[in-house]
């Protein structure tokens, strides 16, 4: 550590702040050799005397990168040394960790199917957890050898980790590399600390020198040391080797005067490290360098049984002549893998293939190839990646480019799509012009998945050309087909419908009419797809009948991933004219995911089938245990559609304080995470969460951060003015304006249609219509005969729209029984059906039926108390006009009516009992009066004591009888 008071003390600093909460990043970077590894075990040292809990793991340097292994070999280490956290303590972000330690995973492909920044906080939440008590040092080391997915998390941490009580320490070479600009670009933005590791000066030289032999500073020949400080050019690790080759020759020996220059000294100039290591390996035997060679072949780390089977030595001599490379310091056991060994320093291994000449070396490539595929034939985790690295050295360019493709799609599976990305464009260059058309377009096919999935789709339409090029070398036409279907599908998620159009179209003409089902299904699953999301509600017959035919050949081919996907089309096509139908369809696609093992697709359906019960009859148990499911395996951002659905829900129940907590805790977490369809829901629900309260700045402060997230062309565009800006109209009393907006409201569903059909068209366009005059019976019937008009939100409105015309033809009992349906139906819908009997009631005055006063101080009651004066005023005119009294409005004292003061009701007591009428809950009264709900728990205590009643519902019951006096 000579010369490194300084950064010592920099992360020392660091160490402090983590044990006491405040943790962060620091990057260790310098030039092989140049002492980082050791900086990092000296910091760990320094934080295990203190009682730190310290993770290491370092990137693989076998071949290509390997998805998360750093991260991997740190945590694992966990369950060598203490227990780890209790599940509790993750929550929902434990099965995240699945991909990471494989004691963790469900099981069910949920982790594989985690998004980066999912996984990237679950990683947070474990080492916050893990240092909670005593701070907590995570060291990842050489990750200038590691894969994007690994950077993708270690600049999420770097970005998060203020507040936390963990450090995180990683280290890599000072070239230009992802994780250097990682490393500048955290420390520009102070979100991490940059440490670059100069070269030693040459009285630090004198200073290492002196540690080495053991002695004072002042002891070391001033001619070693300028020899030493000029040859290394003040690199701590040649430093050393030019040293042990002094020593070793003979060169520089103790003697009674301390250490003194035998001879004349020479060293090897800067550079020589390979004339070093080829000294060392010259004093073992010729199996010894052989054994040797075979592992630098293999990598800087390097399994003994593979090397075994390329020397063929046995177990014995294999052992010798190992022992005698780890006596020369060139090898060293590598944990915690028992077979596994490593050079001391990279640089050693490099050196090593240095002296092979180019024959030698792809020979011995080629006998590690067929070693490690005879003994691992799966080629499972490390192995595929090593095998392909290994064929390219052997010359092997197809068969390099065959494994660096499989490892490419292992890579996807396991959703480290930048590794995948990275392998499968190595095995695309590798075939360029190969003869074999059919492995380029699997790689081809492949790739384009990769760039998909990692939202690279310029890349992806880059590749057009390919295409055409494998259609000049005689791909068959079935093949060529298929790829066009994955271009139209990475149209479709770019928005680039005529690009997606186009490829369809070409695919189709390449199959023509009498295509093989396994590759008509996907094309019709992918073009049912298009027309469901064409910007026209026509397209949806062409989109269930493709979606129906992709069934059929799926089925027929068996394609079970196919057939999920097209039976959520039609799922979502039968939801407009029959719920129990969409239902159906979605049932199935549970049933096949459950059968062939498709845990995501399941996710989905329990999703869809949720979204159905509570539009059908406005219950949320089956979506709470759809977010249960999703929850179990990691699917967290089908969790979040349906906390984003939850969100709304409670915003129609009225209870606007839960919504606006529920809301901001999902906003938070699904902004952090990155899911934009989440956020453009969560968008409505605080535009419909502010509009609902007659709140018309904050409504309008929302619709403009949704125009900005999602522009005017989104499938929610309809919802927003529907659900908010026609609402606050009506609760400003404008009830031309709410008009207006319904109609631009249904003219944007026309061109938009949404999922959800809450616009408006079947519920409360019907009843402003038909309180206007400009709709009758024929419009009623064709709104009961939507299965839109059957929703229990829709159906409030439709039944009010029928007791008014039941009114108007003077058949009282029938609209008195429709207003009674319209109440049962808004039960859990405060706002709702508070304003539906505003607007009804002046129907009911108009033409002479039913309670219009009972029904306008029911609704003045309820919204006089939800701050929204425009409607209650109004309720009040209302009264004025049937010739009922109306209630002065007091403050203070004079509010508490007679009987209650002379019970010693307080004000803030009478408050809670006038909310108590609307048998509202604890939370919700809190949330009104700005108190806790642990206040309203008391002044009910106190009020039941005070009336003398029974119980919270006898007082419930008396609050009701007294506020209708």
């Amino acid at each position: 550590m000579v010369g490194r008071d300084g950064e010592l003390d920099r992360l020392e600093t660091a160490l402090a702040g983590a044990r006491n909460g405040c943790g962060g990043a620091a990057f260790v970077v310098g030039e092989p050799g140049i002492g980082k590894t050791r900086m990092a075990v000296e910091v760990a040292g320094r934080a295990f005397t203190t009682g730190m809990l310290v993770l290491r793991g370092r990137a693989s340097t076998i071949g290509p990168t390997v998805p998360f292994r750093p991260l991997s070999e740190a945590l694992l280490s966990l369950f060598r040394i203490e227990e780890p956290p209790a599940e509790q303590d993750l929550g929902p972000y434990r099965p995240a960790l699945g991909r990471l330690i494989p004691e963790w995973s469900t099981g069910e492909g949920g982790s594989e199917n985690t998004s980066i920044v999912i996984l990237a906080e679950a990683v947070l939440r474990l080492i916050a957890v893990l240092g909670r008590d005593r701070g907590c040092l995570v060291v990842l080391e050489d990750l200038h050898d590691a894969d994007p997915e690994t950077l993708a998390v270690v600049e999420y941490l770097a970005d998060n980790l203020d507040g936390q009580p963990a450090l995180l320490l990683a280290t890599a070479r000072n070239e230009a590399s992802p994780v250097y600009d990682l490393a500048q670009l955290a420390a520009q933005r102070y979100s991490g600390m940059l440490l670059e590791l100069e070269r030693l000066e040459r009285a630090e030289v004198r200073g290492l020198v002196a540690a080495c032999l053991e002695t004072a500073p002042g002891g070391v020949p001033a001619e070693v040391v300028d020899r030493l400080a000029a040859d290394s050019a003040g690199n701590p690790f040649l430093v050393e080797e030019l040293l042990h080759g002094l020593v070793s020759n003979g060169l520089l020996a103790q003697g009674p005067a301390g250490w003194q220059v035998i001879g004349q000294i020479r060293t090897d100039v800067p550079g020589t490290l390979v004339r070093s290591i080829s000294r060392r390996t010259d004093r073992l035997s010729p199996q010894g360098r052989m054994l040797l060679s075979a592992a630098a072949v293999l990598g800087h780390r390097f399994p003994l049984s593979v090397v075994q089977k390329v020397t063929g030595m046995d177990d014995r001599s294999l052992l010798s002549h190992l022992h005698a490379g780890m006596a020369a310091q060139l090898v060293t056991a590598d944990e915690p893998a028992p077979d596994w060994y490593a050079f001391q320093h990279p640089l050693t291994a490099d050196a090593l293939l240095t002296l092979l000449t180019p024959a030698d070396r792809a020979e011995l490539a080629r006998k590690a190839a067929d070693a490690v595929q005879d003994l691992h034939p799966e080629l499972s985790g490390e192995w595929c990646q090593l095998v392909a690295s290994l064929r390219m050295q052997a010359g092997d360019r197809a068969g390099a480019a065959r494994v660096f493709a499989e490892a490419g799609r292992r890579a996807l599976a396991a959703g480290a799509a930048g590794s995948s990305i990275a392998l499968l464009e190595r095995a695309e260059s590798l075939l360029s012009g190969d003869t074999d058309p059919r492995l380029r377009a699997d790689v081809f096919e492949s790739l384009l998945y990769s760039l998909a999935e990692a939202g690279r789709l310029e890349r992806a339409f880059e590749l057009i050309t390919t295409l055409d090029e494998l259609g000049g070398a005689g791909l068959d036409p079935p093949r060529r087909a298929g790829l066009h279907v994955r271009l139209a599908w990475v149209a479709h998620v770019a928005g680039r419908r005529e690009d997606a159009d186009a490829h369809v179209y070409a695919a189709r003409e390449l199959l023509g009419a009498d295509a093989a089902d396994e590759h008509a299904a996907p094309l019709d699953a992918v073009a049912a797809h298009l027309a469901l999301n064409a910007p026209s509600s026509d397209r949806k017959q062409e989109a269930e009948s493709l979606a129906r035919r992709a069934v059929a050949a799926a089925e027929r081919a068996p394609l079970p991933a196919v057939a999920c996907q097209a039976w959520l089309v039609i799922g979502a096509v039968a939801r407009g004219r029959d719920l129990a139908e969409s239902t159906a369809c979605y049932e199935t696609v549970r049933l096949l995911a459950e059968e062939h093992r498709l845990p995501i697709w399941r996710i989905h359906a329990l999703v869809w089938l949720g979204g159905n019960r509570w539009l059908a009859d406005g219950g949320t148990a089956a979506l709470r245990h759809a977010r249960q499911e999703a929850r179990r395996v990691g699917a967290f951002t089908q969790m979040h559609i349906v906390d984003a659905t939850l969100v709304l829900d409670t915003v129609l129940r009225g209870d606007y304080p839960a919504a606006a907590e529920m809301h901001d805790r999902c906003w938070a977490s699904a902004h952090r995470l990155r899911i934009d369809d989440v956020a453009r829901h969560l968008l409505l629900s605080r535009a419909a969460l502010a509009a609902h309260q007659g709140k018309r700045p904050q409504m309008e402060q929302a619709l403009l951060e949704f125009r900005r997230m999602a522009g005017d062309r989104s499938q929610e565009q309809p919802m927003v003015l529907g659900m908010a800006r026609a609402f606050c109209a009506l609760l400003e009393e404008d009830r031309d304006r709410a008009a207006i907006e319904l109609a631009r409201a249904l003219a944007s569903e026309d061109t938009k249609p949404t999922t959800y059909s809450l616009v408006g068209r079947h519920g409360l366009d019907l009843l402003l219509k038909v309180l206007r005059g400009t709709a009758g019976w024929p419009q009623y019937e064709q709104t009961c005969a939507a299965p839109a008009g059957t929703m229990r939100w829709n159906r409030q409105f439709v039944s009010l729209a029928k007791a008014v015309l039941h009114g108007r033809s003077g058949q009282e009992e029938a609209a008195l029984a429709a207003v009674a349906d319209a109440q049962d139906a808004a039960a859990p819908y405060a706002m709702a059906r508070h304003l539906g009997l505003r607007l009804v009631a002046e129907a009911a005055h108009a033409d002479g039926w039913g309670e219009p006063e009972t029904w306008l101080r029911q609704a003045e009651e309820y919204f006089h108390h939800a701050d929204v004066p425009a409607v209650a005023s109004a309720c009040r005119g209302l009264l004025r006009q049937v010739g009922a009294s109306v209630q002065q409005r007091r403050s203070g004292v004079d509010r508490v009516p007679d009987p209650l003061r002379r019970l010693t009701v307080t004000v803030r007591e009478f408050e809670v009992f006038e909310l108590l009428a609307d048998r509202l809950g604890n939370k919700a009264i809190a949330g009104r009066l700005r108190i806790s709900p642990r206040t309203v728990e008391k002044h009910v205590a106190s009020l039941i004591a005070k009336t003398a009643q029974p119980d919270r519902m006898s007082l419930s019951e008396f609050a009701s009888t007294v506020m209708r006096q």
